[in-house]
């Protein structure tokens, strides 16, 4: 079976994009034995055959050691009938896209006239071997480095005349028929003629895409949403399998979810290079789903929107769940679709359960200080609660401290509480102000502040545990990245390398997830491409186009809203590359 790879537009399809059509060609590594750390691997799609006798074919993988195709010493081989061989299957309906081995072996059980030890490794298009020791054609010693089993020495990667449905790699005795090889001794590990495969960087290709159907739930058919609502619908995968949830608003990525994490095999173990993701087993997650996902409509301002959910297999090909408009309606009375600024608390003598007697033996905190102070504040900029900000630029806040008559409270200190929207994230004392005689302050926030909850606190006297009065705003600054690309100008068949860095902190364990799309001419941008940042926020992809030229096309990465990342949705600049 030959590779083929077909797509009904230049870019491989993947979740979140509106109005895909016809097979796009997604890719998953899968790693057996070792993964690129050094960590053991099952050996999901190896099986092993063996003929005649004193012939081996073990799995040693989950020891760390390898899977071992061997012929012993001392045993006089029959030409074309001794053989070990582990066999790579591709799954039905996928093929081969890459794929790199890592071998060390030897065939040091010699030759005679017509007969020889050797080990190769062969794929099924091609009847020649893409890597192989014949002793009779001077391979007498070690190939590799059996010590060392992700050493360079040891790394193979696949030719593409090599792609199939299998890759075999074999130990056996070669030559005419009814001829032998020696029955003398062999390596120092008793073998004749043996191949160890150390680690295996499988890329398959899926072609077809999930199926939806019973699609309902609050978000398929309320009229009006608010708060948290939910998408219900079942989903089934042939190939790779059932993978993600994916939220898009407005052409925006909006979050994604694991659907099922099968017992650990449908999750990303990552380590690639390439921005893919990689797992573990052939087919990494559930064929078929019943899926119940929630969407915090809060995080939306009120309004019309247009939101799109789709589901992915783990190959990256996807489906359209939902494709609709939502109304919002989260914070009534608004104006324009913009929460107006919270209520200000008054104050009260007992705030938090403090004794009053101990509170009035705290000195009071300004002039004409009183429990039922009036806390206003708002950023310089805007006269909403809410700014969004730009990376790495301070902002400033600015309130005014006052009696219930009006009258100014001079000379207080204005705490600031500082809480980053990300999950679990703990308040901190960021900052603090003195009030000047009218009452008025001023903040400065450090341009390193990412998206924020700031609680501006105010109590009456000093020391007193808790506040008498509270002001609140929000910060949201958006997510900033770099792109670029290389080479500039590529071919049908040409391989391009993004690279580039996430600015912001903290990252999420694991990475943060980021979207590759592409601007085609005569077509909107569509996402082709989910990659986790490395450390440091650095990511790196690769893409080979599939269609002829000529055409330009543009590049940009997208940084979707997640709630471990303490900054809002945010793409980098645009990058351009010329296929001819």
């Amino acid at each position: 079976v030959v590779c083929v790879a077909t797509t009904v537009a230049a870019f491989c399809g993947t979740a979140g994009i509106v109005g895909a059509v016809g097979a796009k060609a997604g890719e998953y590594h899968v790693y057996g034995c070792r993964m690129p750390d050094g960590s053991v691997a099952p050996v999901d799609g190896w099986s092993q055959t063996t003929s005649g006798a004193a012939v081996h074919a073990e799995d040693k993988c989950s020891t760390g050691g390898a899977l071992i195709a061997a012929l012993d010493e001392g045993v006089s081989h029959p030409v074309g009938t001794d053989i070990a061989t582990w066999t790579f299957s591709s799954p039905a309906g996928e093929a081969l896209s890459s794929a790199t081995l890592w071998r060390a072996g030897d065939a040091e059980g010699g030759a005679v006239a017509n007969a020889t030890y050797e080990f190769w490794l062969a794929g099924p298009t091609q009847p020649e071997a893409f890597s192989s020791c014949v002793y009779v054609s001077g391979c007498m010693n070690v190939i590799g480095e059996s010590g060392q089993p992700l050493l360079a020495a040891n790394e193979v990667p696949v030719p593409q005349a090599n792609f199939g449905e299998h890759l075999y790699i074999n130990a056996s005795c070669g030559g005419l028929p009814t001829y032998k090889c020696p029955s003398g001794t062999g390596d120092s590990n008793g073998y004749a003629a043996v191949v160890y495969l150390y680690a295996s960087d499988i890329t398959l290709e899926q072609t077809t895409q999930p199926t939806v159907s019973s699609v309902e739930g609050e978000l398929a058919t309320a009229s009006t949403l608010s708060g948290v609502a939910d998408v219900a619908f079942h989903a089934e995968d042939a190939g790779s399998g059932v993978y993600q949830a994916v939220f898009t608003v407005d052409g925006t990525p909006a979050g994604s979810t694991l659907i099922d994490e099968n017992a650990g095999h449908c999750r990303d173990v990552g380590q690639t290079t390439d921005g893919l993701p990689a797992f573990l087993y052939l087919q990494p997650c559930k064929k078929s789903v019943n899926v119940d996902i929630p969407f915090d409509t809060s995080t939306l301002t009120d309004g019309t929107h247009h939101l799109v959910v789709s589901v992915t297999n783990a190959s990256g090909n996807f489906t359209v769940v939902l494709d609709r408009k939502i109304a919002v309606l989260n914070h009534p009375g608004g104006s324009s679709g913009i929460a107006g600024p919270p209520p200000v608390a008054t104050g009260n003598p007992l705030v938090g359960g403090h004794d009053a007697g101990v509170q009035n033996n705290l000195p009071p905190n300004g002039s004409n200080a009183t429990s039922s102070a009036r806390l206003s504040a708002r950023w310089s900029s805007t006269p909403h609660a809410s700014l969004a900000g730009v990376y790495g630029h301070s902002h400033t806040i600015q309130g005014r401290l006052t009696a219930p008559d009006g009258s100014p409270i001079g000379g207080a200190t204005v705490h600031v509480l500082c809480t980053p929207t990300y999950e679990n994230a703990s308040p901190r004392t960021c900052a603090s102000a003195r009030t000047a005689p009218n009452g008025g302050f001023s903040v400065h926030l450090p341009s390193s502040t990412p998206s924020t909850r700031i609680t501006l606190a105010y109590s009456s006297r000093s020391g007193q545990p808790s506040p008498d009065v509270t002001a609140a705003l929000t910060l949201t600054v958006p997510a900033v990245l770099s792109l670029h690309v290389s080479p500039s100008v590529s071919h049908v068949g040409g391989t391009i390398v993004f690279t580039g860095t996430l600015h912001g902190a903290p990252l999420p364990r694991g990475g943060k997830q980021l979207v590759l799309e592409a601007l085609s001419p005569g077509a909107g941008w569509r996402q082709f491409r989910v990659l986790s940042t490395l450390a440091h926020g650095r990511y790196r992809a690769t893409y080979r186009f599939r269609l002829p030229g000529p055409v330009v096309y543009k590049f940009r990465t997208s940084s979707p809203r997640e709630a471990d990342f303490p900054y809002g949705a945010g793409f980098s600049n645009v990058v351009e590359v010329r296929e001819r």
